[in-house]
């Protein structure tokens, strides 16, 4: 029932920049926290930054300076702006909510979107 599309990746030269997009959709009450999580080649899923519905952030330790995650809760959406991207940011990122629907409050996943950092 609910769905979330992410949008933005491809392929950048090291140094580059890229926004990632995700939009939530559905019967949704209320989106509590958002986020964006990454898994590159041979290696599990991890956290990349998060965004509470209160506006507090959270980013892991080799994307903070770089990265920054916003919300629009008016519009069920969630960015994130990545700069000086380096090849080891390569990865499929996942969109990641937790969302409030009507009866129940289910933890969502996007279908991820390639990020390839290559010169």
């Amino acid at each position: 029932q609910v769905h979330l599309v992410e949008s933005g990746g491809g392929l950048v030269q090291p140094g580059g920049s890229l926004r990632l997009s995700c939009a939530a959709s559905g019967r949704i009450f209320s989106i509590d926290r958002m986020g964006w999580y990454r898994q590159g080649p041979g290696k599990q899923r991890d956290l990349v930054a998060v965004v509470t519905s209160g506006g507090s952030t959270n980013y892991a330790d080799s994307v903070k300076g770089r990265f920054t995650i916003s919300r629009d809760n008016a519009k069920g959406t969630v960015a994130l702006q990545m700069n000086s991207l380096k090849p080891e940011d390569t990865a499929v990122y996942y969109c990641n909510a937790e969302i409030r629907m009507t009866t129940r409050t289910v933890d969502s996943w996007g279908q991820g979107t390639q990020v390839t950092v290559s010169s």
